[in-house]
């Protein structure tokens, strides 16, 4: 990781990892963070999880101290825990900001190059760094071939009717430089599941901000559950058209407008 210049303040960094039941993971997830970017703190943003993942939480050795728990009503979709997560970070003044799922899918060992692809103070780099299955180095294990067409055909569609370079537009595994946060206005974003990690990557392209591609391995998750489902797979594919419509509806007007 690139050092910072002598005298100058390393940036503040924090992981935000969203949860529901995840209580057979939770810990590992943690320590596996700590182990990767001993300066990173971390925030679980907890759904009042029924089998005690905030207890486990808040029983952890550096809970309070570099590791923090958000607690929220009830579950209400994975794009509402990163807002409440993102708002945390962002009034405890973190200048760094990544997210990451709890089941360890994403390899916490990546964190660093995600960091080190941003850009500080200190050096030129990207406003967004994308932990990438789908740019050279990078790819999947534990799928099976129907998992692997669904998921590169989402991707697909998305870069197509968006018009997007990004390759992996679906990721949940990034990194953001706080003024990236709040350019793509984050917090009033109101997408969930898999469309609130679209609609974060499109409005960044959208405001000319650079987003890179880290690769990594994504690994299918061994404990637990998925909370992937049909209904979040539809509302995804459907909010895109939604926003490529209104997109193309805004530019007609402009254009009748300037006329």
């Amino acid at each position: 990781m690139t050092s910072a210049p002598q005298g100058s303040t390393p940036p503040r960094r924090i992981v935000v990892i969203p949860t529901y039941n995840e209580a057979a993971n939770v810990l590992r997830a943690i320590d596996a963070v700590l182990a990767a970017a001993p300066e990173c703190h971390v925030l679980v943003v907890d759904d009042n999880s029924p089998d005690g993942t905030g207890a486990l939480v808040q029983g952890h050795p550096h809970f309070g101290h570099g590791v923090h728990l958000l607690t929220r009503p009830g579950r209400s979709g994975l794009g509402g825990a990163y807002r409440a997560g993102f708002a945390w970070a962002l009034d405890a003044g973190y200048d760094q900001i990544a997210q990451m799922d709890a089941d360890l899918s994403h390899p916490p060992e990546r964190l660093p190059a995600l960091f080190a692809a941003l850009a500080g103070p200190d050096r030129a780099g990207a406003d967004i760094a994308v932990g990438s299955r789908y740019v050279k180095g990078g790819g999947v294990k534990h799928w099976g071939w129907h998992r692997r067409f669904i998921s590169k055909g989402g991707n697909l569609y998305v870069r197509l009717l968006l018009g997007t370079s990004v390759r992996d537009t679906t990721a949940g595994f990034k990194a953001f430089n706080r003024a990236s946060l709040e350019a793509i206005d984050v917090l009033d974003s109101e997408s969930n599941g898999y469309s609130f990690q679209i609609e974060n990557t499109w409005k960044a392209t959208k405001r000319g901000l650079k987003v890179t591609e880290v690769p990594i391995t994504f690994t299918d998750r061994t404990e637990g559950t998925s909370k992937m489902s049909g209904s979040i797979a539809r509302e995804a594919l459907s909010l895109v058209l939604a926003w490529r419509v209104a997109e193309w509806r805004e530019r007609r007007a402009a254009r009748r407008t300037t006329a």
